[in-house]
């Protein structure tokens, strides 16, 4: 059994670490730093709840550790808790700068600890559907990839520190991080970037949206996008191939689920109707045809059953730090082109 430490108790670790950690068989959540309140003991009164890093680090039988807290937070607390010899998940993004970021994963390199980042998305449904339909070649080759990730919400939100302009607020270090680890999982590192980041509602001292090209040597462009002005939301995923289009319109569930406080162990709390399906259209003779492809059999918990697997050495890491450098350099490449008005070469 590994024991496992979680930092922070907001919606990050109360809704997407905590109920999923505790479904994973050979995790056993031990501890939880919530600094000031009572939501995680009332929530989980079987969790020893600590008040300091300190703390948290002086129970020995604790191996893993989850950084759930701020963004401007992830580096401080990753290093020491590496500096500690714990294995560590931080959460999205992985840091608010590069360098940072190339900092911790020297640091657990040569300290021979665990370090990835919390990509759950990797286990949409959707999104393994995707994947599976390009592994077999059903799209041909590919020529265009969106993603999006819009929702609207008008009002700004007082004291929201991801609202706030601080190292790592906005929708940039918010969204981006999901949508580029997608694309690099699809189809690798890009040959250029071009970007535009912005604040579209008035007021509002953080990036609440961004357009970005990713530009690949075959002509392929993916193209990644979120918007909080979105009342009417852009498909999730749209696949242009020479064979065959792919268009999903729909959120995968398991987030809004975990929101809603259904636990991986509910078995509806993945499901998708057969409605939201994606649609594939496949040209046959002067017609076309369509059919619902079903999202892969995936949820949220498969990250940590990795995570657990590769601490135990019975597998590879799926996100490893070398990716996640790679998608802290995409981030930056896409300030700077928003910045400069520029596509940045890789």
């Amino acid at each position: 059994m590994i024991e496992v430490g979680l930092i922070g108790f907001g919606l990050a670790g109360r809704a997407f670490h905590a109920p999923v950690i505790r479904a994973v068989p050979g995790l056993h959540l031990a501890a939880i730093l919530q600094r000031t309140g009572t939501e995680a003991a009332e929530e989980y009164p079987d969790v020893r709840i600590v008040r300091s890093l300190d703390e948290l680090l002086s129970i020995s039988e604790i191996r893993l550790i989850v950084i759930a807290t701020p963004n401007e937070t992830h580096y401080s607390f990753a290093r020491q808790c590496l500096e500690a010899g714990r294995d560590v998940v931080v959460d999205k993004p992985f840091t608010t700068t590069l360098e940072e970021a190339v900092s911790l994963v020297q640091f657990a390199k040569d300290a021979n600890r665990l370090l990835t980042v919390y990509q759950n998305r990797r286990y949409d449904g959707d999104f393994q559907a995707v994947r599976q339909l390009l592994e077999v070649g059903t799209l041909g080759r590919i020529v265009r990839f969106e993603t999006s990730y819009d929702r609207f919400r008008p009002q700004l939100k007082p004291g929201a520190w991801r609202e706030a302009a601080r190292p790592g607020s906005g929708i940039l270090f918010d969204i981006a991080p999901h949508l580029i680890d997608h694309a690099l999982v699809l189809f690798g590192l890009p040959e250029a970037v071009t970007a535009d980041v912005r604040a579209e509602r008035e007021n509002a001292a953080a990036d609440d949206a961004f357009d970005i090209t990713l530009h690949y040597s075959n002509g392929m462009r993916a193209v990644l996008r979120s918007s909080i002005l979105a009342a009417a939301p852009r498909p999730r995923f749209v696949l242009f191939g020479t064979q065959a289009s792919f268009v999903k319109q729909t959120f995968d569930p398991q987030e809004a689920n975990l929101r809603r406080g259904f636990i991986p162990k509910d078995t509806a709390w993945g499901a998708e109707p057969e409605e939201n399906w994606g649609v594939l259209t496949v040209p046959s003779r002067d017609l076309f045809e369509r059919r619902r492809i079903p999202p892969a059999n995936c949820d949220y918990r498969d990250y940590y059953s990795n995570v657990r697997d590769a601490i135990l050495g019975r597998a590879s890491l799926a996100v490893t730090p070398e990716r996640a450098l790679e998608v802290m350099r995409l981030l930056e490449f896409a300030r700077a082109s928003s910045k400069k008005r520029c596509t940045i070469p890789w």
